[in-house]
Formats: C-alpha cells, sequence, structure tokens
C-alpha cells in the first residue's frame, strides 16, 4: 500500500546524503559507497564455524560457498575493503539470498547476518546497473503490489481469469510455458480471490464486544488488505471478542516493508513516517499486524529512520508498541469461549516471524486453546518455503524448488490443513500443495473456533 494511503501517490523520499553512484555494469563495477556501508565491526563477529550451513535454503539447494551466510559475509568482507568489486557475481550471490534469517537463529557467535544483508540491498539499488528487463519487472511489482486501489482492479481481472477460463486454455494451447519464468510465477500465484472480497474495506473503529482490555490500531496491509481480507475481518472478529476496541485508520499508508526487504531504503523510510503520522494521533495501546514480514520491518523502525532527527525517536516509540496478532493474544489471555475444532492443523513458521521477531511459542500456544485442536510442527520447520516477500517473482527457479520441499514435508506431517502468518507464504504454499489442503491464517482458526464455524 502507498505511503500515502488510498490516494495512489508515489511516495516521496527525504533525501538522503550519500556518495554519488558510479556508472555501472560489468565495466563499472565499485565497491559500497560511503553511506551505509556493511559494518566491517559485525563482518569480524563471523567466525567461519559453519552452523549456518544447514540452516541456509540456497546452500542446501546448491552446496556453494558463495551461497551461503558465511560466504556471502566473506564476500561484504572483501568488497568493504577494497579487495573485491560489487560486480555480476556477487550481487547474483546477494541478489539470490531470500533473507529469511534462519542463519541468525542458527549462529551461536551471534552474528548479525539480517543487519549485514540489509545494508548491502541498498548499496545494490544504488551502485549496480541491473538489466533493463530486471528493472522493468521490479518497477512493475513495486507500482502495483504496495497500492491497493491498484490491486483491486487487478484482482477483479484475476478473477475473471479464472471464471472464464482463459488460464485452462492458455495451458492447452502452450503459451504458459513459453513465458518468462518470473510472468509464469507471478501467474501461478495468482489468489482466487471472491470479488465481494476484494472489494471490502475495514470497518475504522470496531468496539469491543465485552470489557474493552486494549485500545489497538490495525495496520491492514497491502496485499493483505486486498487479496485476503478474509484474514483482516477474522483478525477484527478475534480481537473484538477477547476486549480489544480496534481502530484501522483508512488513511493508513503501506508500511514500506517489500520497499525495504528490496533495498529501496527511501521510499520505505518515507512510508514508515507515513505510516507513524497517521497512527501517533490515536494513542492506542499497541499496533497490531497479522502479517510476518510487515511485523518485521514495523518493528525496526527506530532503525529505519535512525538518521532522521525528526523521527527518530517517534519512530522508536511506534516500533515499541507493534505487536503481531499471535503476539497479543498470547499476551491478553483467551476470555472468548472457544469451540472444539477436531482437526490436525500443520503449523508453518514464517520465517519473518520465527526468525526475525522470534515468535515461535505465542501462534502455538494460541492455537492450542482451542479444543481438540491438534497442532504439529513441520519437518524441517525453520526452512523457508520460498516466499520471502518478492524472491518467488525474481528468483522464481530457486523459490519452485523450496515451495516443493515445503510441500513434501507437509504432506509427511499428514495434517488437515495448514497455518502460517504470512500472505507471501499462504500463497506460496497453496501453489506448491495444489490446493490439495487448506491453507489458512491461525487467526482464521481462532475466528472459526469462536464462532462455532468450521475453518475450511
Amino acid at each position: 500500500m502507498t505511503s500515502h494511503g488510498e490516494s495512489g501517490a508515489e511516495p516521496r523520499a527525504a533525501t538522503t546524503p550519500r556518495a554519488a553512484a558510479a556508472p555501472q555494469g560489468a565495466a563499472g563495477a565499485q565497491g559500497f559507497d560511503a553511506h551505509h556501508p556493511p559494518a566491517q565491526e559485525l563482518v569480524s563477529d563471523c567466525v567461519h564455524c559453519g552452523f549456518c550451513l544447514p540452516a541456509c535454503p540456497t546452500y542446501a539447494l546448491t552446496g556453494e560457498e558463495m551461497q551461503s551466510p558465511r560466504g556471502r559475509i566473506y564476500q561484504i568482507k572483501l568488497i568493504g575493503q577494497g579487495e573485491a568489486p560489487l560486480d555480476a557475481a556477487a550481487v547474483g550471490h546477494f541478489d539470490s539470498c531470500l533473507g529469511c534469517m534462519a542463519c541468525v537463529t542458527a549462529c551461536p557467535s551471534g552474528v548479525q547476518y539480517d543487519r549485514l544483508i540489509e545494508s548491502v540491498r541498498p548499496q545494490i539499488e544504488r551502485n549496480w546497473a541491473r538489466t533493463r528487463s530486471d528493472r522493468a519487472f521490479r518497477e512493475l511489482v513495486f507500482r502495483l503490489f504496495p497500492y491497493p486501489r491498484r490491486l483491486r482492479p487487478a484482482a477483479v481481472l484475476g478473477a475473471l481469469y479464472r471464471r472464464l477460463r482463459i488460464r485452462n486454455a492458455l495451458d492447452r494451447s502452450g503459451l504458459l510455458r513459453r513465458l518468462p519464468a518470473r510472468l509464469r510465477a507471478l501467474e501461478a500465484l495468482m489468489p482466487d480471490v471472491p470479488l465481494r472480497s476484494a472489494l471490502r474495506r475495514t470497518p475504522a473503529h470496531s468496539p469491543a464486544r465485552s470489557t474493552a482490555r486494549r485500545t489497538v490500531g490495525m495496520v491492514t496491509g497491502c496485499v493483505q488488505q486486498v487479496f485476503f481480507a478474509h484474514v483482516n475481518e477474522a483478525t477484527v472478529r478475534v480481537l473484538t471478542a477477547e476486549g480489544c476496541d480496534v481502530v484501522a485508520p483508512r488513511a493508513q499508508g503501506c508500511c514500506g516493508a517489500l520497499s525495504e526487504h528490496a533495498g529501496r531504503a527511501d521510499e520505505a523510510a518515507a512510508r514508515a513516517r507515513r505510516l507513524i503520522d497517521i497512527f501517533e494521533p490515536l494513542g492506542v495501546d499497541a499496533v497490531v499486524v497479522n502479517v510476518a514480514g510487515c511485523g518485521s520491518a514495523l518493528k525496526e523502525y527506530g532503525r529505519l529512520l535512525a538518521d532522521d532527527p525528526d523521527y527518530r525517536e517517534r519512530a522508536a516509540q511506534f516500533a515499541a508498541k507493534v505487536r503481531d496478532v499471535s503476539e497479543l493474544l498470547d499476551e491478553l489471555g483467551p476470555v472468548a469461549p472457544r469451540h472444539p475444532v477436531p482437526a490436525r492443523l500443520a503449523y508453518h513458521d514464517a520465517c519473518h516471524l520465527a526468525h526475525a521477531q522470534g515468535i515461535r511459542d505465542q501462534p502455538r500456544a494460541v492455537l492450542r486453546t482451542v479444543p481438540e485442536l491438534d497442532v504439529t510442527d513441520i519437518p524441517e520447520s525453520g526452512m523457508c518455503c520460498g516466499s520471502a516477500g518478492i524472491y518467488n517473482l525474481v528468483q522464481p527457479e530457486a523459490a519452485e524448488e523450496l515451495g516443493r520441499r515445503k510441500a513434501g514435508n507437509i504432506r509427511a506431517a499428514a495434517p488437515d490443513a495448514v497455518v502460517t502468518a504470512n500472505p507471501g507464504c499462504l500463497l506460496q504454499i497453496a501453489r506448491h500443495l495444489d490446493r490439495e489442503l487448506p491453507v489458512l491464517h491461525p487467526v482464521q482458526v481462532i475466528d472459526a473456533s469462536i464462532r462455532g464455524v468450521k475453518p475450511w
């Protein structure tokens, strides 16, 4: 969603002093510029022990050292010391990283790989010339996905595409197989959204259905707001049932998570400022988010805006209020009665919930408040499904391998349904399970239990 909410205006990024970017490409390869290069003191924390290797999805796929966290850290060291250029090979290795942060969880030395890779990506965007087709595709993504006003017509066209069986005709003709890999991935991940769902809005205010325990602001998201409006509706119902007054300002904008994870730092900062401006006057007790990737970005606003004297403290105060919905529900404890849901659920840890935010027990604990619900883990539970923001669009081959691997592990758990707390994971897993199992957000199961209806 845009930093100017439903207006559809492009966010205006504040200019940041930095070294001028030189012409790029193979002939103009250079190192990092002077604006927040990767910190060498963080690089030196890595002792190359190798504990990160089995946790890293790209190393698991390739077995290549330079496709591992310690391999990438070594490349960061060489580029930072001027001993190697930021060239096509290095950019390829950095681009292939999902940013899943599983290595951060696995590292016994506390290496902050998340901070290192997040500082590299803006350097690439400033100092490396992507191919024309790569730039065009990324521009398509970032001119569409953060904007609900643009996504809604796309959702309508997608619904017609499926209802009129255009996909079947294209598949039979062989045209789908001839599309570039990125466009095939975009087509395959297109959700089947009911028109009425794509056009709905979250109410600006939803009062607690019992004695109010908290007043919370709700981040309604971008893709979430259009393609997963039913998850937002379930979130509001659960929160109000558990004694929360829910405020969801209509003017709120994109949180900037997609932009930040893709190295578009100024764009992310502009969107962060706008969201703070919208939520700050509300005086809420907590800011609730039901998207793992967004929650991870929101909690890092203090770091993102650390150079901005007008927003530094405000950003830190805002970030301190952010709670994933499962985190808040676990803090509150249940008051609304639950009806039994006799089923076996496989819980998939969204990377930006488990690894980036350290939230693993809370979603499971909240789900286990439902009578007769069996919550089971998935083999290789810490391994990314291949979604990772826009990764499954810009790195479709690796993402497909990881998606198939995750689907196989889910089948091995023999569940009745799968739950995960991120829309990208929901789309990726549903695609690779070929819709053979229901894939839901955990809050949908809680909502169904409170209402006494079937979750799927």
